[in-house]
């Protein structure tokens, strides 16, 4: 008699996909891509790239699986692989270039800004609209909770670039918030 083989469980799909067997892969992709997709399109900003990145970083997985030591969580393993194939993507990329500028002109006034009226959409929409380098070290500090020495080595800067990168970020959002808020209180009266 036929039995057909279910995956309930993280280590069960882990088991599977070291076989080779295509059912735990296809298992494992339909689980966890539209997360990694999501992952991928907030570093490259082009949904194309994205998914080029989401496939890359799945084949990359179902390669290295044997060097996962079970250690942490998998999701986390396989998230450091999308973000770490997400950055060689933008490196590569020439129309996707890092944007690690200094730029002197910028206006960083200190603004008022409530966020209790902002939704988690159109932060992330706020985001989105960061230059690449600021974008990138926002997401990968305040997101996915790398440390500045950490995103230095990922992106060949040093630990102090990072932490200027993420203030301008931040000082960035914070305008951008003031200003999203001002609109809305002169639409609203």
């Amino acid at each position: 008699m036929f039995t057909r083989k279910t995956f309930n469980s993280e280590s069960d799909i882990i088991e599977g996909c070291l076989k080779g067997e295509r059912k735990a892969q296809q298992h494992l992709y339909e689980r966890y891509s539209s997360k990694f997709f999501a992952i991928a399109v907030r570093y490259t900003k082009d949904r194309e790239i994205a998914e080029d990145v989401m496939i890359e970083s799945f084949m990359k997985i179902f390669d290295k699986l044997d060097q996962y030591e079970s250690k942490g969580s998998f999701e986390g393993w396989m998230k450091r692989i999308i973000v770490t194939q997400s950055l060689l993507t933008l490196r590569n990329n020439k129309r996707l270039a890092m944007e690690v500028n200094m730029e002197e002109g910028t206006d960083f006034r200190n603004h008022q800004y409530e966020l209790n009226s902002l939704e988690a959409d159109d932060l992330m929409d706020l985001i989105e609209e960061l230059p690449t380098g600021y974008r990138t070290v926002f997401n990968l500090y305040a997101v996915e909770g790398y440390s500045h020495a950490e995103i230095g080595d990922l992106l060949g800067i040093s630990e102090s670039t990072s932490k200027s990168q993420l203030n301008r970020a931040r000082n960035l959002l914070k305008q951008k918030i003031a200003e999203q808020q001002l609109k809305e209180r002169r639409i609203n009266g």
